[in-house]
């Protein structure tokens, strides 16, 4: 499975060995996967990236060839956040920009919250899955569901049904090979790593509605990222937009939860021109409200006033 140019391919985090890659030269970039893939879903990023940035994928504790923990109380969300902070630590690196897709979208906000100095952007890529307080009851049975799935009934049958959810089988119409490249990859991942990752960090991680007064304090620039068909995110998005103050909301139209891959372009335009925006220190910074109103902007400049659904999504 090595790939990457790197030397020494794996890091610890706390006794646990994460296998890391990484391509090219420049500012880092670490690529944080979802729950249904490994690092391999992050190709299309890299390819394009590691021309101008080092680019830096890491599979998550529970995926070979990270080692899978047989200790159920080496997996949650805290320790993903850690493993992120090992990967860093491990690479030598002092900031990184991080993206994260899904459950390590989730970590690499977490991993804001917690290590703000230690990075420059953080792009949040269908993250909120489970969060929306609507939805919540329903998220904790269907991931107590699916855990017992993947021991039941085995990887082929509950992999079988994630690639065709709701939120995945846009990627099917849309690129066929790709799916069923995505398809594969979830069928021969560790079946105790992906049924103890369910329950441990799926199940038990907390909503990031109880994080909103924390992440109201984030000065760390944020895109988020998320289709208009990954129903159980978009809420949540619109949520994280509200609270973070340096959070642009980048909505893809007749997507799902697999954004990255059905719209592997768009999203590497976008993610490109916020990192630009970032690295020339021209992202917003939260745009003065009316109480802070510069005493050169004169009505005119001010321009028309929004409604309340435009000012919800600045």
């Amino acid at each position: 499975m090595q790939r990457g140019t790197i030397a020494m391919p794996y890091v610890d985090a706390g006794g646990v060995k994460l296998y890391v890659e990484e391509t090219g030269q420049g500012r880092p970039i670490i690529f944080a996967h979802e729950f249904g893939s490994d690092l391999r879903s992050w190709d299309a990023q890299v390819r394009h990236f590691a021309n101008s940035h080092r680019c830096i994928v890491y599979n998550a504790r529970g995926y070979p060839p990270s080692d899978v923990p047989e200790d159920a109380a080496l997996y949650g969300w805290e320790h993903a956040v850690g493993d992120i902070d090992a990967v860093i630590r491990g690479l030598g690196l002092d900031r990184a920009h991080l993206v994260g897709a899904s459950m390590g979208a989730y970590a690499a906000l977490q991993f804001g919250l917690r290590y703000p100095g230690r990075v420059s952007a953080i792009v949040a890529a269908a993250a909120g899955s489970g969060c929306c307080p609507s939805q919540r009851e329903q998220w904790l049975k269907q991931t107590s569901t699916l855990a017992r799935s993947f021991m039941d009934r085995g990887l082929d049958v509950t992999a079988d049904r994630i690639a065709h959810s709701p939120t995945r089988i846009q990627l099917k119409h849309k690129n066929l090979r790709a799916w069923r490249e995505f398809a594969d990859r979830l069928g021969r991942l560790s079946v105790q790593g992906l049924s103890t990752t369910m329950v441990r960090y799926q199940m038990l991680r907390p909503s990031l509605y109880d994080f909103r007064d924390s992440l109201a304090t984030l000065a760390v620039p944020v895109l988020l990222a998320v289709g208009d068909e990954d129903t159980p995110c978009v809420d949540t998005n619109l949520m994280l937009k509200a609270c973070l103050p340096d959070a642009g909301l980048w909505i893809c139209p007749n997507t799902g939860h697999t954004i990255n891959l059905e719209e592997p372009a768009a999203f590497n335009a976008q993610v490109e021109g916020f990192f630009d925006a970032v690295e020339r220190g021209c992202w917003r910074h939260g745009y003065p409200t009316s109480k802070q109103r510069p005493r050169n902007l004169d009505a005119e400049e001010a321009g028309p006033s929004i409604s309340l659904a435009q000012r919800r999504l600045r």
